[in-house]
């Protein structure tokens, strides 16, 4: 019954039989079998489709509402037994900070730590945050501010510059508070959210939005535009500093932030984690 619970609260995340399938790591009929067997049980629909999306009805949200809570702390239970056992924690990390300076940084810190287990997730900043609130990362690694997330305890790492990839890789004058156009990430991102206001206060005007900075970045260099990114996501690329344009010193940053559940801040594991990375960031241009 728990797995078929389980499946329920991945569609209503996912919105499609695929994407739960995918996330459950099993069949997409097999998500329909469970499903079913949850209906069967409840005796009513608890979803329907709309287009090629699945929603709740009624009553399938009215269960979710309900059982989230006792899953979560549930997963809670053996997270924490899993980490006090074996030194084990589950981490979901921003896509574009594991591919970029992310792994290097958490190979230092893992071997200040050869005790624990680190097991890495990567998603964007919205799927590690739900997924921290159920209970299936113990932590995350994500960007942008905390103002919409008050239910979980964050920490600002360290804030890291954006920089401009100029076009085609063609090196550009620019002046501050000149119009300059440019490719960037899109307005439900994160680190849009958290210094999108002072984009435009800089004259620089995103005429272009993408899903991803890699995506961005690699328009950039094609010579589709000039490509605002992080400064990690340029680097990963191997584009030179002196190329790029470093809005840093103009305010210019993403936040990246250590976020967890309250309840599992006080883990041993857990702030020796963030101990260890916090001080290790502060030793790289991220500290900026």
């Amino acid at each position: 019954m728990v797995e078929n619970l389980e499946t329920l609260l991945a569609l209503a995340r996912a919105g499609t039989m695929i994407e739960a399938s995918t996330e459950l790591r099993i069949s997409q009929s097999a998500v329909s079998k469970r499903i079913a067997a949850l209906e069967k049980y409840y005796n009513r629909p608890l979803i329907q489709k709309k287009g090629r999306r699945v929603e709740l009805t009624r009553h399938g949200q009215k269960l979710v509402d309900k059982i989230s809570p006792f899953l979560s702390e549930l997963r809670d239970l053996f997270l924490e037994d899993s980490a006090a056992s074996r030194g084990e924690l589950m981490i979901g990390v921003s896509d574009a900070i594991l591919s970029s300076w992310g792994a290097s940084a958490f190979h230092s810190v893992s071997g200040q730590m050869p005790e624990v287990q680190l097991t890495f997730h990567a998603h964007r900043t919205s799927v590690v945050l739900d997924r921290i609130r159920s209970g299936e990362f113990m932590l995350g690694i994500c960007t942008g501010l905390d103002s919409h997330d008050t239910d979980l305890q964050s920490e600002i790492l360290a804030h890291e510059p954006m920089v401009i990839i100029p076009s085609g890789l063609k090196k550009i004058k620019w002046q501050i508070g000149t119009p300059l156009s440019v490719i960037s990430i899109e307005d439900y991102s994160g680190a849009w959210r958290s210094f999108g206001e002072l984009v435009s206060k800089l004259g620089i005007r995103r005429e272009v939005a993408l899903e991803s900075f890699f995506s961005v970045a690699q328009m950039g260099v094609a010579g589709f535009g000039h490509a605002l990114v992080p400064m990690g996501v340029a680097r990963a690329l191997g584009i030179s500093d002196k190329i790029l344009i470093n809005l840093g010193g103009h305010g210019l940053m993403r936040p990246v932030r250590f976020v967890a559940r309250k309840s599992t801040y006080s883990l041993p594991v857990v702030s020796n984690f963030f101990l260890a990375l916090r001080a290790h960031l502060k030793t790289t241009e991220l500290s900026l």
